[in-house]
């Protein structure tokens, strides 16, 4: 019987090595996928089967990147230069209802967030002072 050479475990090793980069979520071109998780359930949520194809998955993260990193440019030469500011992203949505609409409810959502937790922290505080 022949025992494998070191060529051949290595070519193992690669195979292990692919197998647990995609369980991690990264692409073939070496770039880790971000939003897969949320994009399947988004997907799911809108009618898609519970389980869509990987492909697609891979081009919607894509698309969304793209968008991201667009917008994240334009902004960073809106307002002062090199930075992205809450007021430059407003700007650059301020045209479109949707997007200028949901913006201000995350805006806001986050805010109460902030007033929630600040005064669940206070309350906190005064419990432990006692």
């Amino acid at each position: 019987m022949a025992t494998p050479s070191s060529d051949a475990a290595d070519q193992f090793d690669q195979f292990d090595d692919e197998e647990s980069e995609q369980q991690l979520g990264a692409t073939a071109s070496g770039r880790k996928r971000l939003f897969s998780k949320e994009l399947r359930c988004m997907m799911y949520g809108f009618g898609d089967d519970k389980n869509p194809y990987t492909e697609s998955v891979d081009f919607l993260e894509d698309l969304v990147i793209e968008f991201i990193t667009e917008t994240t440019h334009k902004a960073m030469e809106v307002g002062r230069p090199g930075r992205v500011q809450v007021e430059d992203i407003i700007f650059l949505v301020r045209k479109d209802p949707r997007k200028y609409a949901r913006v201000k409810d995350l805006l806001t959502m986050n805010e109460e967030l902030k007033k929630a937790r600040k005064a669940f922290d206070e309350v906190k505080y005064v419990e432990d002072q006692q």
